[in-house]
């Protein structure tokens, strides 16, 4: 099992994380972009090579985000029309997540096997997250799913505040 700690930067317009192993070294370098639209986040491994991106559909009715890894789309996320609480399924081959992902306390799971654990961590300056793999071949789709559920969560989140002005 391989433990991975995802840190977002709280003095960022464009929305940076970074990724550390248990021994603090970093592993992976998340940048958002900032006047870009669709917004989108890069995902670059620690020689700066992009292995994932996650983009949010324009023009749609309902918010849609897509995640590709390695050039290839793997999941999207897209919101579900509700009238009282904001719900979301996430479309994945074989790819599942159980529990409360708007909490981040949830597992993934591939074709019925727990492969990753996400919880999130409380009292940090900033969003932390503790992101165990318990299948390493699916280590960069565990860190591009913590960092789309996270920009879904603040896309709703702005969506929500600016509906309330």
């Amino acid at each position: 099992m391989k433990e991975l700690y995802v840190k977002q930067k709280v003095f960022s317009l464009s929305g940076k994380f970074t990724v550390k192993d248990q021994q603090e070294n970093d592993v992976y370098y998340v940048e958002g972009s900032f006047l870009k639209i669709p917004k989108s986040f890069s995902i670059m491994n620690e020689s700066g090579e992009e292995v994932a991106l996650i983009s949010k559909k324009m023009f749609s009715f309902l918010p849609k985000f897509f995640v590709e890894v390695n050039g290839q789309e793997v999941l999207t996320i897209k919101k579900e029309f509700s009238f009282l609480k904001a719900r979301y399924t996430i479309d994945a081959a074989g790819i599942e997540v159980q529990g409360s992902w708007w909490d981040m306390d949830f597992e993934v799971l591939q074709h019925g096997e727990v492969v990753g654990r996400v919880n999130k961590k409380w009292f940090t300056w900033g969003d932390s997250y503790k992101v165990q793999i318990l299948n390493e071949e699916m280590e960069t789709i565990m860190i591009a799913l913590v960092i789309a559920i996270d920009c879904v969560k603040a896309d709703n989140a702005a969506a929500s505040s600016s509906a309330s002005m």
